[in-house]
């Protein structure tokens, strides 16, 4: 299957770009995108969460009433986790949330999330380009000639030495986002709308997914 390559101004270059077979003759697997997109997910959380037990509250240890003849239960602290003010009875502890995925499952979760953008006519590859400095509103015009500037759209690109510029011309733009083809993961392609790859960057995007 062969897509045109267009270029910053939203015109075609003329040049082709043939897909490879594992994108354009598989059927996407739903359930390996649901794991990637957990396991991304899940490496974020901090897991810092923490509440006072009983035995990190600051009170007395002083018996607060009789052990009997007061008609009501026994009381010894009021550390106690029924009492306001004390510790929280098996409140969160820090802890990590991150888990093991393989890198098979990785890959075929990166190319199911491919096929589905393919399949969608949400996938455009265009000419690799540069900007001599980081300039937002050059960012902005590319977005514009692409038609892309009012829906949320992922650029992957080769990492090289105008990617700098570029990544730092996107980041005031909340609706795009520039990353290196190195850095792809599912949860960020299935995050946009639409996908732009730079033409360099098939031979290391096709490396992460086979």
């Amino acid at each position: 299957m062969d897509i045109a390559v267009i270029n910053t101004k939203g015109k075609e270059t003329g040049k082709k770009i043939t897909l490879p077979a594992i994108l354009t003759d598989s059927e996407p697997n739903d359930h390996t995108i649901w794991l990637d997109v957990k396991h991304y997910l899940a490496a974020q959380r901090q897991g810092t969460h923490k509440s006072k037990e009983k035995f990190e509250v600051a009170y007395s240890t002083k018996k607060i009433k009789n052990q009997k003849g007061t008609g009501g239960a026994r009381a010894g602290s009021l550390k106690s986790g029924v009492f306001v003010g004390g510790g929280r009875i098996f409140g969160p502890r820090p802890r990590d949330y991150s888990f093991k995925l393989n890198k098979k499952v990785k890959h075929l979760a990166r190319r199911s999330a491919l096929i589905h953008k393919l399949k969608s006519n949400n996938l455009i590859f265009v000419e690799d380009f540069s900007l001599n400095t980081p300039k937002t509103k050059g960012f902005v015009e590319i977005l514009k000639n692409l038609k892309f500037d009012e829906s949320k759209t992922l650029f992957l690109l080769s990492d090289n030495e105008s990617f700098k510029n570029i990544n730092l011309s996107s980041r005031n733009i909340p609706n795009a986002k520039v990353i290196s083809v190195l850095e792809t993961n599912t949860y960020e392609i299935m995050n946009a709308q639409n996908l732009v790859i730079g033409a360099g960057a098939l031979d290391s995007l096709v490396d992460l997914i086979s």
